[in-house]
């Protein structure tokens, strides 16, 4: 069992208290910013913005939050309270107790709704005389008091984690107001609360289990494969950068929670199952000519109503429907992988 961790410094405590109480100036990052500009448009200086935020570089990315500045009303408060972060077995009143609190207390100044608090929330509460801190919590962008926080993992997409909190890609953008599909290892995202909650890490001594990828989400599915309307067609491309019909559906798939090999049309083909009633997300395949079903040259993703969605040759990711002359006769099935 970890220790408790309770860090008391004035600009910690602040951390908690900007998404609750809204008593620091913060400024989101826009395309061109450097810090010696914000600090210049601001009156302030490169070294107050990196304290505040506690950054180690001068690096800062796009649709960041930066405390400018605080205001005395959170100074004041910072003499007063202190930042708990969540254990493993901890509930509100549990914590409440702990600092001679009250469970009403606890949620009113956390902005809380629900008795719901997850391992490494971290919680306003009062400061106990005498207490010192164990270990220093950093100072992160402030964040909707709803929302659980998820920092991005290598290999990461907006597809892949709103997958696992069972979300849309939207709805992910949206509550961290992104303007792109593009995230960076180490990024923190605000899920909303009423995805998944996230997973608790492993404490020391327990086994690790190997990850067994989320079921896929077909509207996820369908929602990435749409957005990719427009990507040009490459020979064995596997990313936005250009696909090939077969490439198209491993990156789909494995961006959606459906872990799958890169093979070809008909590699997939002699993979899948047969489907006597296809649905949305099925995968659909066509013979290289009407006389030879057992040829299969191309695929696509079904999007039902008779339509579906692929990598063409010719016009590159779009869709198309199975009533043109071309494609009903080389339709060889639906599969499912």
């Amino acid at each position: 069992m970890k220790k408790s961790v309770v860090a008391l410094s004035a600009a910690v405590a602040l951390s908690a208290t900007f998404a609750s109480n809204a008593m620091a100036n913060t400024y989101t990052v826009k395309s061109g910013d450097t810090l010696s500009k914000i600090a210049k448009q601001h009156k302030t200086t490169v070294a107050n913005i990196k304290q505040l935020n506690r950054l180690s570089s001068d690096q800062i990315h796009i649709n960041q939050k930066l405390i400018i500045s605080i205001t005395q009303a959170a100074k004041q408060e910072a003499k007063t309270t202190a930042v708990y972060t969540v254990v493993a077995g901890d509930s509100l009143s549990k914590i409440a107790n702990k600092f001679n609190m009250s469970v009403a207390e606890l949620k009113s100044l956390n902005k809380l709704n629900t008795d719901t608090i997850y391992k490494d929330q971290r919680l306003t509460v009062k400061k106990i005389a005498g207490s010192q801190p164990s270990a220093p919590v950093p100072v992160q962008p402030p964040a909707p008091a709803s929302d659980e926080m998820y920092a991005a993992l290598p290999g990461d997409s907006l597809w892949k984690i709103a997958n696992k909190f069972g979300i849309s890609i939207q709805e992910l953008k949206s509550a961290n107001q992104l303007k792109s599909d593009s995230v960076y290892v180490g990024q923190r995202l605000a899920i909303p609360r009423s995805a998944a909650s996230i997973p608790d890490s492993p404490s020391p001594g327990e086994s690790v289990k190997a990850d067994t990828p989320p079921p896929v989400q077909n509207d996820n599915l369908i929602e990435l494969a749409k957005s990719l309307i427009g990507v040009s067609y490459a020979w064995g491309g596997t990313t936005p950068k250009g696909f090939d019909c077969s490439g198209y559906i491993y990156y789909v798939l494995n961006n959606s929670g459906k872990q799958i090999s890169r093979t070809s049309a008909s590699g997939y083909f002699a993979k899948g199952a047969t489907v006597a009633n296809p649905k949305a997300g099925d995968l659909v395949f066509f013979s290289s000519s009407p006389s030879n079903k057992k040829m299969i040259t191309h695929m696509g993703i079904y999007l039902g109503n008779g339509e579906f969605i692929h990598a063409s040759s010719s016009k590159g990711v779009r869709i198309d429907t199975l009533g043109l002359s071309y494609y009903q006769t080389r339709l060889a099935g639906f599969k499912s992988l």
